[in-house]
């Protein structure tokens, strides 16, 4: 049998939350670098080349991408063989995570 505690749940939803705002997807900005060259239109370009800049600087200095990081939806999966070391539910667990 397996033990998570609670303190492993709020840090993990806490240090993902965080990643999540500071970092595009790898492919999204391959893509987004891709389209940039081919675009023909400078202010499509300088658009994207703004976005790409934030997006560095985002992750460098690990401040989110946006002001308005949207809502937060949290899928878990639990399976049978587990033992929560918790004395708080799952749900007030995540929400803790994301209070952080």
């Amino acid at each position: 049998m397996v033990t998570i505690k609670q303190s492993d749940v709020i840090d993990s939803v806490f240090d993902a939350l965080q990643y999540i705002s500071y970092y595009h997807p790898v492919d999204f900005i391959k893509a987004l670098g891709e389209a940039y060259e081919r675009e023909q239109s400078p202010a499509a370009k300088d658009a994207m080349a703004q976005i790409l800049t934030n997006s560095r600087m985002s992750a460098e200095g690990k401040r989110p991408i946006c002001q308005d990081t949207g809502i937060v939806v949290v899928f878990v999966e639990v399976g049978m063989e587990l033992r929560w070391d918790a004395d708080m539910g799952l749900e007030d667990m995540i929400n803790e995570g994301v209070r952080r």
